[in-house]
Protein backbone atom coordinates (compact mmCIF):
# COMPACT_ATOMS: atom_id res chain seq x y z
CA UNK A 1 0.00 0.00 0.00
CA UNK A 2 1.37 2.85 -1.16
CA UNK A 3 0.28 6.63 0.60
CA UNK A 4 1.17 10.02 -0.84
CA UNK A 5 0.27 12.81 1.78
CA UNK A 6 0.23 16.35 1.02
CA UNK A 7 0.40 19.39 2.54
CA UNK A 8 1.25 22.73 2.09
CA UNK A 9 4.16 22.47 4.21
CA UNK A 10 5.88 20.08 6.53
CA UNK A 11 6.21 22.00 9.52
CA UNK A 12 4.76 25.80 8.80
CA UNK A 13 0.99 25.61 10.91
CA UNK A 14 -0.66 23.12 13.14
CA UNK A 15 -2.22 21.46 9.87
CA UNK A 16 1.15 21.10 8.77
CA UNK A 17 2.53 19.38 11.63
CA UNK A 18 -0.39 17.09 11.77
CA UNK A 19 0.39 16.10 8.52
CA UNK A 20 4.24 15.34 9.22
CA UNK A 21 3.56 13.40 12.06
CA UNK A 22 1.38 11.01 11.13
CA UNK A 23 3.46 10.66 7.96
CA UNK A 24 6.17 9.67 10.07
CA UNK A 25 4.23 7.44 12.39
CA UNK A 26 3.23 5.48 8.69
CA UNK A 27 6.38 4.93 8.38
CA UNK A 28 6.85 3.78 11.47
CA UNK A 29 4.36 1.03 11.03
CA UNK A 30 5.98 0.14 7.81
CA UNK A 31 3.92 2.08 5.73
CA UNK A 32 4.85 3.12 2.02
CA UNK A 33 4.50 7.00 2.58
CA UNK A 34 5.42 10.00 1.07
CA UNK A 35 4.92 13.48 1.71
CA UNK A 36 4.45 16.32 -0.86
CA UNK A 37 4.63 20.15 0.53
CA UNK A 38 4.79 23.43 -1.59
CA UNK A 39 7.03 24.71 1.33
CA UNK A 40 9.86 22.05 2.68
CA UNK A 41 11.27 23.04 5.80
CA UNK A 42 12.99 19.94 7.06
CA UNK A 43 16.03 18.09 5.89
CA UNK A 44 14.11 14.56 5.76
CA UNK A 45 14.51 12.81 2.72
CA UNK A 46 10.79 11.35 2.93
CA UNK A 47 9.63 14.76 2.29
CA UNK A 48 9.35 15.66 -1.28
CA UNK A 49 9.54 19.58 -1.79
CA UNK A 50 10.27 21.87 -4.76
CA UNK A 51 13.03 20.54 -7.24
CA UNK A 52 15.40 23.60 -7.65
CA UNK A 53 16.03 27.11 -5.71
CA UNK A 54 14.10 28.63 -8.69
CA UNK A 55 10.91 26.53 -8.21
CA UNK A 56 11.21 26.37 -4.24
CA UNK A 57 11.00 30.61 -4.59
CA UNK A 58 8.20 30.46 -6.75
CA UNK A 59 6.24 27.71 -4.46
CA UNK A 60 6.92 30.33 -1.74
CA UNK A 61 5.63 33.52 -3.53
CA UNK A 62 2.12 31.60 -4.31
CA UNK A 63 0.95 31.55 -0.35
CA UNK A 64 1.69 35.42 -0.73
CA UNK A 65 -0.28 36.02 -3.88
CA UNK A 66 -3.40 33.98 -2.42
CA UNK A 67 -2.82 36.66 0.61
CA UNK A 68 -2.86 39.66 -2.00
CA UNK A 69 -6.08 38.30 -2.91
CA UNK A 70 -7.47 38.22 0.66
CA UNK A 71 -6.06 41.79 1.25
CA UNK A 72 -7.70 42.78 -1.86
CA UNK A 73 -11.88 41.27 -0.93
CA UNK A 74 -10.96 43.11 2.81
CA UNK A 75 -11.40 39.80 4.38
CA UNK A 76 -11.67 40.18 8.41
CA UNK A 77 -9.97 36.77 8.99
CA UNK A 78 -8.51 33.91 7.12
CA UNK A 79 -9.76 33.46 3.37
CA UNK A 80 -8.30 31.44 0.57
CA UNK A 81 -9.61 31.25 -2.68
CA UNK A 82 -7.37 29.00 -4.17
CA UNK A 83 -7.45 30.65 -8.07
CA UNK A 84 -3.54 30.20 -8.65
CA UNK A 85 -2.87 27.57 -11.91
CA UNK A 86 0.41 26.53 -12.36
CA UNK A 87 1.26 24.41 -9.13
CA UNK A 88 3.54 21.31 -9.55
CA UNK A 89 2.37 19.30 -6.34
CA UNK A 90 -0.34 17.60 -8.77
CA UNK A 91 2.53 16.37 -11.55
CA UNK A 92 4.63 15.10 -8.39
CA UNK A 93 1.71 13.13 -6.65
CA UNK A 94 0.86 11.43 -9.66
CA UNK A 95 4.19 10.44 -10.85
CA UNK A 96 4.46 8.35 -7.31
CA UNK A 97 1.64 6.70 -8.65
CA UNK A 98 0.34 6.12 -5.33
CA UNK A 99 -2.78 3.66 -4.20
CA UNK A 100 -3.78 6.51 -2.17
CA UNK A 101 -3.52 10.21 -2.29
CA UNK A 102 -4.34 11.86 1.17
CA UNK A 103 -4.91 15.79 1.09
CA UNK A 104 -4.43 17.81 4.32
CA UNK A 105 -4.01 21.71 4.40
CA UNK A 106 -3.70 22.19 0.74
CA UNK A 107 -5.34 25.99 0.59
CA UNK A 108 -3.25 29.40 0.57
CA UNK A 109 -2.13 28.59 -3.26
CA UNK A 110 -1.01 25.31 -2.34
CA UNK A 111 -2.95 23.90 -5.38
CA UNK A 112 -5.99 25.27 -7.13
CA UNK A 113 -10.21 23.55 -6.66
CA UNK A 114 -9.82 22.49 -10.31
CA UNK A 115 -6.69 20.23 -9.80
CA UNK A 116 -7.78 17.87 -7.96
CA UNK A 117 -9.71 16.25 -10.82
CA UNK A 118 -6.41 15.95 -12.36
CA UNK A 119 -5.30 13.29 -9.41
CA UNK A 120 -4.88 9.68 -10.80
CA UNK A 121 -6.02 8.18 -7.06
CA UNK A 122 -8.81 7.78 -5.02
CA UNK A 123 -8.39 10.96 -2.75
CA UNK A 124 -8.96 10.76 1.66
CA UNK A 125 -9.43 14.42 2.38
CA UNK A 126 -8.46 15.43 6.24
CA UNK A 127 -9.94 18.64 7.20
CA UNK A 128 -8.05 20.57 9.72
CA UNK A 129 -10.52 23.64 9.45
CA UNK A 130 -14.23 24.18 7.33
CA UNK A 131 -12.11 25.58 4.15
CA UNK A 132 -12.75 21.87 2.24
CA UNK A 133 -16.86 22.99 2.24
CA UNK A 134 -16.98 26.77 2.88
CA UNK A 135 -16.81 29.66 -0.05
CA UNK A 136 -13.56 30.30 0.95
CA UNK A 137 -13.43 31.42 4.75
CA UNK A 138 -11.95 28.60 7.30
CA UNK A 139 -13.29 29.13 9.99
CA UNK A 140 -16.95 31.03 9.59
CA UNK A 141 -17.43 32.77 12.27
CA UNK A 142 -21.19 31.21 12.76
CA UNK A 143 -22.30 32.15 9.72
CA UNK A 144 -23.28 28.68 8.57
CA UNK A 145 -23.90 30.30 5.24
CA UNK A 146 -22.33 27.09 3.68
CA UNK A 147 -24.72 24.91 4.88
CA UNK A 148 -26.80 26.36 1.82
CA UNK A 149 -24.84 28.11 -0.31
CA UNK A 150 -21.85 31.27 0.36
CA UNK A 151 -22.60 34.44 -0.87
CA UNK A 152 -23.46 37.81 1.71
CA UNK A 153 -19.94 36.53 3.14
CA UNK A 154 -19.74 37.64 6.51
CA UNK A 155 -16.09 36.96 6.88
CA UNK A 156 -15.91 39.37 4.00
CA UNK A 157 -18.34 41.58 5.04
CA UNK A 158 -20.11 41.32 1.81
CA UNK A 159 -23.96 42.36 1.17
CA UNK A 160 -23.72 40.28 -2.54
CA UNK A 161 -24.87 37.40 -2.99
CA UNK A 162 -22.54 37.12 -6.26
CA UNK A 163 -19.30 38.08 -4.25
CA UNK A 164 -16.22 35.49 -4.56
CA UNK A 165 -17.37 33.43 -1.76
CA UNK A 166 -20.20 32.41 -3.34
CA UNK A 167 -17.74 31.81 -6.95
CA UNK A 168 -15.50 29.93 -4.97
CA UNK A 169 -18.17 27.94 -3.73
CA UNK A 170 -19.76 27.21 -6.89
CA UNK A 171 -16.22 26.04 -7.93
CA UNK A 172 -15.82 23.62 -5.44
CA UNK A 173 -19.31 22.38 -5.97
CA UNK A 174 -18.99 21.41 -9.42
CA UNK A 175 -15.44 20.02 -9.34
CA UNK A 176 -16.66 17.68 -6.06
CA UNK A 177 -19.59 16.20 -8.15
CA UNK A 178 -17.07 15.06 -10.84
CA UNK A 179 -15.01 13.42 -7.80
CA UNK A 180 -15.91 9.92 -8.11
CA UNK A 181 -13.22 8.57 -5.07
CA UNK A 182 -13.31 11.49 -2.78
CA UNK A 183 -13.60 10.54 1.01
CA UNK A 184 -13.51 13.23 3.66
CA UNK A 185 -11.72 13.05 7.20
CA UNK A 186 -12.43 15.12 10.31
CA UNK A 187 -10.56 15.78 13.28
CA UNK A 188 -13.33 16.30 15.91
CA UNK A 189 -16.70 15.85 15.66
CA UNK A 190 -17.66 19.19 15.92
CA UNK A 191 -16.34 19.60 12.32
CA UNK A 192 -17.58 16.15 11.49
CA UNK A 193 -20.92 17.96 12.11
CA UNK A 194 -20.38 20.73 10.34
CA UNK A 195 -18.94 18.77 7.30
CA UNK A 196 -22.30 16.33 6.95
CA UNK A 197 -24.48 19.51 7.35
CA UNK A 198 -22.98 21.31 4.60
CA UNK A 199 -23.89 21.60 0.85
CA UNK A 200 -20.75 20.47 -0.18
CA UNK A 201 -20.07 17.54 1.77
CA UNK A 202 -23.59 15.87 2.64
CA UNK A 203 -23.29 13.43 0.46
CA UNK A 204 -19.79 12.24 1.17
CA UNK A 205 -18.71 9.72 3.28
CA UNK A 206 -17.15 11.34 6.31
CA UNK A 207 -15.17 10.04 8.99
CA UNK A 208 -13.45 11.19 12.60
CA UNK A 209 -10.02 10.41 13.29
CA UNK A 210 -7.55 13.07 15.58
CA UNK A 211 -4.31 13.98 14.68
CA UNK A 212 -1.77 12.04 16.15
CA UNK A 213 1.11 12.80 18.47
CA UNK A 214 4.58 11.51 19.54
CA UNK A 215 3.92 11.31 23.32
CA UNK A 216 7.88 10.30 23.88
CA UNK A 217 8.62 13.49 22.55
CA UNK A 218 5.94 15.22 24.24
CA UNK A 219 5.95 14.52 27.83
CA UNK A 220 6.58 16.12 31.35
CA UNK A 221 9.89 17.34 32.02
CA UNK A 222 11.39 18.98 35.32
CA UNK A 223 9.79 22.48 35.12
CA UNK A 224 12.76 24.21 36.90
CA UNK A 225 15.02 22.55 33.81
CA UNK A 226 12.56 24.62 31.36
CA UNK A 227 12.02 27.90 33.01
CA UNK A 228 16.00 28.22 33.33
CA UNK A 229 15.77 27.40 29.43
CA UNK A 230 13.07 30.65 28.62
CA UNK A 231 14.10 32.64 31.57
CA UNK A 232 11.11 31.88 33.90
CA UNK A 233 10.69 32.46 37.01
CA UNK A 234 11.05 28.82 39.21
CA UNK A 235 9.15 30.05 41.68
CA UNK A 236 6.02 31.27 40.21
CA UNK A 237 3.08 29.88 38.81
CA UNK A 238 3.03 29.98 34.96
CA UNK A 239 -0.41 30.59 33.26
CA UNK A 240 0.71 29.82 29.71
CA UNK A 241 -0.87 31.14 26.42
CA UNK A 242 0.22 30.50 22.89
CA UNK A 243 -0.83 30.21 19.14
CA UNK A 244 -0.04 31.18 16.23
CA UNK A 245 -1.29 35.00 15.39
CA UNK A 246 -2.80 34.48 19.04
CA UNK A 247 -2.23 38.73 19.60
CA UNK A 248 -3.71 39.80 16.27
CA UNK A 249 -6.08 37.06 15.48
CA UNK A 250 -9.47 37.62 17.31
CA UNK A 251 -10.53 33.88 16.91
CA UNK A 252 -7.94 32.75 19.33
CA UNK A 253 -9.52 34.81 22.20
CA UNK A 254 -6.92 36.64 23.26
CA UNK A 255 -9.06 39.21 24.65
CA UNK A 256 -10.96 37.36 26.46
CA UNK A 257 -8.13 36.12 27.69
CA UNK A 258 -6.98 38.81 28.93
CA UNK A 259 -10.49 39.99 30.40
CA UNK A 260 -9.90 36.72 32.84
CA UNK A 261 -6.68 37.50 33.60
CA UNK A 262 -7.47 41.07 35.22
CA UNK A 263 -10.40 39.11 37.24
CA UNK A 264 -8.05 36.97 39.27
CA UNK A 265 -6.44 37.03 42.29
CA UNK A 266 -3.45 35.12 41.94
CA UNK A 267 -0.34 35.74 44.21
CA UNK A 268 2.66 34.56 43.31
CA UNK A 269 2.03 34.29 39.57
CA UNK A 270 3.36 35.22 36.09
CA UNK A 271 1.93 35.09 32.03
CA UNK A 272 3.67 33.85 29.16
CA UNK A 273 3.05 34.27 25.87
CA UNK A 274 4.61 31.74 23.98
CA UNK A 275 5.01 31.81 19.95
CA UNK A 276 5.59 35.57 19.73
CA UNK A 277 8.31 37.87 20.52
CA UNK A 278 7.69 40.95 22.90
CA UNK A 279 5.11 43.46 21.64
CA UNK A 280 5.30 47.12 21.80
CA UNK A 281 1.70 47.37 22.62
CA UNK A 282 0.95 48.10 26.40
CA UNK A 283 -1.27 44.74 27.15
CA UNK A 284 -2.34 46.72 30.14
CA UNK A 285 -2.01 43.06 32.32
CA UNK A 286 -1.85 42.97 36.41
CA UNK A 287 0.56 39.98 36.09
CA UNK A 288 4.39 39.90 35.47
CA UNK A 289 4.78 38.75 31.22
CA UNK A 290 6.87 37.05 29.47
CA UNK A 291 7.30 36.01 25.64
CA UNK A 292 8.74 33.20 24.19
CA UNK A 293 9.40 34.09 20.64
CA UNK A 294 8.26 31.09 17.74
CA UNK A 295 9.60 27.85 17.86
CA UNK A 296 10.10 25.29 15.43
CA UNK A 297 10.80 21.74 16.41
CA UNK A 298 8.71 19.47 18.40
CA UNK A 299 11.78 19.25 21.28
CA UNK A 300 11.89 22.94 22.12
CA UNK A 301 8.11 23.08 22.00
CA UNK A 302 7.72 20.32 24.78
CA UNK A 303 10.27 22.28 26.95
CA UNK A 304 8.04 25.07 26.61
CA UNK A 305 4.69 23.75 27.43
CA UNK A 306 6.42 22.39 30.24
CA UNK A 307 7.14 26.34 31.75
CA UNK A 308 3.57 26.47 32.18
CA UNK A 309 1.23 24.91 35.32
CA UNK A 310 -1.76 25.42 33.30
CA UNK A 311 -1.88 26.48 29.71
CA UNK A 312 -4.81 28.21 28.40
CA UNK A 313 -6.45 27.84 24.60
CA UNK A 314 -9.25 30.69 24.41
CA UNK A 315 -10.00 30.20 20.47
CA UNK A 316 -13.47 30.97 19.82
CA UNK A 317 -13.79 28.36 17.13
CA UNK A 318 -11.64 25.42 17.58
CA UNK A 319 -11.36 22.24 15.83
CA UNK A 320 -8.51 19.86 17.24
CA UNK A 321 -6.48 22.23 18.85
CA UNK A 322 -2.63 20.68 18.90
CA UNK A 323 -1.62 23.14 21.55
CA UNK A 324 -4.28 21.46 23.69
CA UNK A 325 -2.96 17.71 22.97
CA UNK A 326 0.41 18.73 23.21
CA UNK A 327 -0.32 20.48 26.36
CA UNK A 328 -1.96 17.45 28.09
CA UNK A 329 0.98 15.38 26.69
CA UNK A 330 3.15 17.45 28.72
CA UNK A 331 1.00 16.91 31.88
CA UNK A 332 -0.08 20.59 31.92
CA UNK A 333 -4.06 20.85 32.09
CA UNK A 334 -5.90 23.29 29.96
CA UNK A 335 -8.70 25.27 30.63
CA UNK A 336 -10.53 26.37 26.98
CA UNK A 337 -13.77 26.90 25.50
CA UNK A 338 -16.47 24.45 25.68
CA UNK A 339 -16.98 24.81 22.01
CA UNK A 340 -15.66 23.17 18.97
CA UNK A 341 -13.45 19.83 18.89
CA UNK A 342 -12.20 20.83 22.66
CA UNK A 343 -14.83 18.75 24.38
CA UNK A 344 -13.09 16.16 22.32
CA UNK A 345 -10.05 16.34 24.31
CA UNK A 346 -10.50 17.97 27.70
CA UNK A 347 -13.10 16.24 30.16
CA UNK A 348 -14.58 18.56 32.52
CA UNK A 349 -12.65 19.40 36.07
CA UNK A 350 -11.28 15.61 35.29
CA UNK A 351 -8.19 16.57 33.00
CA UNK A 352 -8.72 20.28 32.24
CA UNK A 353 -11.22 22.86 32.47
CA UNK A 354 -14.15 23.80 30.22
CA UNK A 355 -15.41 26.99 30.19
CA UNK A 356 -19.38 28.38 29.67
CA UNK A 357 -18.39 29.81 26.37
CA UNK A 358 -16.79 33.15 26.16
CA UNK A 359 -17.55 33.61 29.70
CA UNK A 360 -14.08 35.25 30.92
CA UNK A 361 -15.48 35.20 34.30
CA UNK A 362 -15.98 31.16 33.54
CA UNK A 363 -12.75 31.25 32.37
CA UNK A 364 -10.97 33.04 35.28
CA UNK A 365 -12.54 30.48 37.83
CA UNK A 366 -11.17 27.73 35.81
CA UNK A 367 -7.64 28.66 35.48
CA UNK A 368 -7.97 29.41 39.34
CA UNK A 369 -9.83 26.00 39.93
CA UNK A 370 -6.28 24.43 38.07
CA UNK A 371 -3.76 26.30 39.86
CA UNK A 372 -5.29 25.79 43.13
CA UNK A 373 -6.24 22.57 43.36
CA UNK A 374 -5.03 20.37 45.95
CA UNK A 375 -5.12 17.63 43.47
CA UNK A 376 -3.22 18.80 41.36
CA UNK A 377 -1.18 16.16 40.12
CA UNK A 378 -3.76 14.11 39.47
CA UNK A 379 -5.80 16.12 37.24
CA UNK A 380 -1.99 16.81 35.37
CA UNK A 381 -1.63 12.69 35.09
CA UNK A 382 -5.14 12.56 33.87
CA UNK A 383 -4.40 14.72 30.85
CA UNK A 384 -1.24 12.85 30.34
CA UNK A 385 -3.41 9.55 30.16
CA UNK A 386 -6.10 11.09 27.99
CA UNK A 387 -3.17 11.92 25.11
CA UNK A 388 -1.52 8.30 25.79
CA UNK A 389 -5.13 6.70 25.34
CA UNK A 390 -6.79 8.71 22.53
CA UNK A 391 -3.79 10.41 20.05
CA UNK A 392 -0.91 8.50 20.54
CA UNK A 393 0.79 8.18 17.68
CA UNK A 394 0.70 4.35 16.62
CA UNK A 395 -2.95 4.22 17.97
CA UNK A 396 -3.77 6.79 15.49
CA UNK A 397 -1.72 5.61 12.78
CA UNK A 398 -3.05 1.85 12.63
CA UNK A 399 -6.90 3.92 12.33
CA UNK A 400 -5.83 5.28 9.43
CA UNK A 401 -4.14 2.51 7.92
CA UNK A 402 -7.28 0.51 8.58
CA UNK A 403 -9.35 3.19 6.72
CA UNK A 404 -6.85 2.93 3.63
CA UNK A 405 -7.42 -0.66 3.53
CA UNK A 406 -11.38 -0.52 3.99
CA UNK A 407 -10.97 1.96 1.03
CA UNK A 408 -8.85 0.78 -1.30
CA UNK A 409 -11.29 -2.50 -0.58
CA UNK A 410 -13.94 -1.07 -1.70
CA UNK A 411 -12.67 -0.20 -4.99
CA UNK A 412 -11.88 -3.70 -5.98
Amino acid sequence: MKIVIVSSSDLHGGAARAAYRLHKSLLNEKIDSSLVVQKKLTDDFTVIGPSSRYKAVFEGLRPAMDHIIMKVVKAKTLFSSSYLPFSSIIDKVNTLNPDIVHLHWVAGGTIRIEDLEKINAPIIWSCHDMWAFTGGCHYDDNCQGYEVECGNCKILESSKDQDISRKVFNRKKKIYSNLDNLSVVCSSKWLTTCAQNSTLFKNQEIDTLPNCINTKLFRPIDKNIARDMFGIPKDKKVILFGAMNSLTDKRKGSLELFESLNLLNMENTVFVIAGSSKTKADLNLKYPTYFIPPLFDDVALSLMYNVGDVMIVPSLQENLANSIVESMSCGIPVVAFNIGGNKDIIEHKQDGYLVKEFSSSDMALGIEWILNNKEYDKVSLGAREKVLSTFEESIVANKYIDLYQKKLEKLK
